[in-house]
């Protein structure tokens, strides 16, 4: 049964509030930015799926993907996406916040090591290849000596020890951003909102095949397990409640 407000035709979530207070509005979020308990999680940003004409684009016509999709996916993720993110590095890294990359990739150069996921789908980025290989624009920065997690699922919490490694870096809350927005963004998001993590989506540095298939995520995910902001309010946030490093 679908419950609605009486004398409207609008849907009424009644949980919003308490969801609201716990989980959007906590103060926490910006309490946990000032004291650099945050961190920055970029997800998938690499060559198996964030590239045309390589990894599950190698052969366009038999990646599933229509043409239009793929069109829509690569200008969104050259015109909006990349940029974004890598603003966002750039300012966390410039306030002394980690940032850290998930890619995905096996152990064994054969993938057996994978999750059956994977396998049933047949991804496969194996160590050294140019799948593994994340895009230029956004990878890991050296002189920062950042955190690379390797996974071959789309939950990097289920099939990784970052929990741990977040644990023992003090971490409280997340910013995401990545690849896809309805597959492993979401999953982590969920996982990581779960674990306790106080979660922030950066809506318009994510990224997947549709539009629709986006907004569905969107709407799943806002209002219960992150808040949902914009790169600008994002880096807003930064720049207001982190000083900048000397």
């Amino acid at each position: 049964m679908t419950y609605r407000d009486e004398g409207s035709n609008s849907h009424v979530d009644p949980l919003r509030d308490a969801y609201h207070e716990s989980f959007i509005d906590n103060p926490k979020h910006l309490e946990f930015l000032a004291e650099r308990n945050t961190a920055l999680l970029c997800i998938d940003l690499q060559y198996l799926d964030a590239a045309p004409g390589c990894g599950v684009f190698a052969d366009a016509d038999a990646s599933g993907v229509a043409p239009e999709a793929q069109e829509y996916y690569f200008e969104r993720l050259e015109k909006c996406v990349l940029p974004g993110v890598r603003k966002l590095q750039d300012a966390f890294r410039q306030h002394g916040l980690e940032v850290i990359h998930t890619r995905i990739q096996s152990l064994t150069q054969n993938g057996r090591d994978r999750g059956k996921g994977h396998k049933r789908l047949q991804l496969l980025a194996p160590p050294g290849s140019r799948e593994a290989d994340f895009l230029e624009q956004v990878a890991p920065d050296p002189a920062y000596d950042e955190i690379v997690i390797n996974k071959t699922a789309s939950g990097v919490f289920s099939s990784t020890n970052i929990h741990y490694v977040l644990k023992n870096l003090g971490i409280e809350s997340l910013f995401v951003v990545g690849v896809y927005t309805n597959e492993c963004v979401e999953t982590t998001i969920r996982d990581a909102c779960d674990l306790g993590y106080l979660v922030t989506m950066v809506e318009d540095c994510c990224a997947t095949v549709t539009p629709e298939l986006h907004d569905a995520s969107l709407a799943t995910l806002r209002d219960r397990y992150a808040r949902v902001l914009t790169l600008k309010e994002t880096l807003g946030d930064v720049d207001q409640k982190v000083p900048m490093l000397d």
